[in-house]
């Protein structure tokens, strides 16, 4: 018996895999941006979706790691709608370039999942001067979800169908540094902890949800946003560590037994499809149920104010 298995309210623990969560579920006519889907959670994110019905835009660094994503999805399911598109999270003149060819494309855009991360890398400095981590785990996906939320809100309209924003943050929320966001530190290498650092990108992850599900909530517009922990999986995100630091920090980071890939991949396409979520928003996801955030998680000023912030700095 799997340890941790118990099934949650949903009907699905942690042993769920991405297909068996949207079993039955037809996402045919929806149109979905994955970012970082070439490798572990992100690639079979894509893969589930495509095979549901969505056409699936990888939003990829890595074009050519993306064209063997394609081509292995195509070659189990021969009418899936794969394509893949540049970007460059560090970068925010990047995600400018990536949503104004987006928007030219007019393509309509359903479902936004904001996947790809960086965990525990050494000190460095963005393309923008914004702390590595800061500056692509919530920056560029801030910038980018702004800069789609327009053409998200027509296709909800057009469509008559509820558009989802999916942030994958990660339980390690909790081990940011001890005033949740260091809003006059973001830049500090001489107090720079890595895990702390990897820990404050992923509290910022559900506070720009929670903050966004707010203010969509208050346009009236019919898409909800979440964030989520997708569980402990044994991804490239490890690539900063030695294997011994890494089962240390896998151990450390709790009851979050190991999972595999299609596991990993479950909340994220549970939250991204099933209709158990339709009209839930600001909430925390973990095993595909509703999950408990620390104190920082829950805070709307602190949710403001990294907004705001965020704001400025990308100004």
């Amino acid at each position: 018996m799997w340890p941790f298995s118990r099934k949650g309210g949903s009907g699905f623990s942690s042993t769920s895999t991405a297909q068996e969560v949207t079993q039955g579920i037809d996402a045919s006519g929806m149109t979905a941006i994955v970012t970082g889907a070439t490798s572990g959670i992100g690639t079979e994110t894509t893969r589930v979706l495509a095979m549901r019905g969505a056409h699936v835009v990888m939003a990829v660094r890595n074009l050519t790691a993306a064209k063997q994503v394609k081509e292995s999805i195509l070659k189990e399911f021969p009418s899936a709608q794969v394509d893949a598109m540049e970007l460059d999270l560090t970068s925010i003149q990047s995600v400018k370039n990536f949503a104004s060819q987006y928007k030219s494309s007019a393509r309509p855009l359903n479902i936004l999942i904001n996947n790809a991360g960086i965990m525990a890398c050494p000190f460095t400095l963005s393309k923008d001067n914004i702390e590595l981590q800061f500056a692509t785990n919530h920056i560029g996906h801030f910038v980018l979800t702004n800069l789609l939320l327009d053409t998200m809100k027509k296709t909800s309209r057009q469509s008559k169908r509820e558009g989802r924003i999916v942030n994958v943050s990660s339980e390690a929320h909790r081990f940011t540094y001890s005033q949740g966001i260091r809003f006059d530190k973001i830049n500090d290498q001489a107090s720079y902890q890595r895990w702390r650092a990897y820990g404050q990108s992923k509290l910022a992850n559900i506070l720009h949800a929670n903050e966004l599900a707010r203010r969509l909530k208050e346009d009236g517009a019919d898409i909800t946003a979440n964030s989520l922990h997708p569980g402990t999986i044994a991804t490239n995100l490890f690539r900063h560590m030695d294997m011994g630091v890494a089962t240390g920090i896998v151990n450390a980071i709790g009851r979050l037994v190991l999972k595999n890939v299609q596991q990993g991949a479950a909340t994220t396409c549970y939250v991204a499809l099933h209709p158990q979520v339709k009209g839930v928003s600001g909430k925390y996801f973990s095993d595909c149920n509703l999950s408990q955030t620390t104190s920082h998680g829950t805070d709307a000023d602190l949710a403001k104010k990294l907004w705001d912030f965020s704001m400025n700095l990308i100004k």
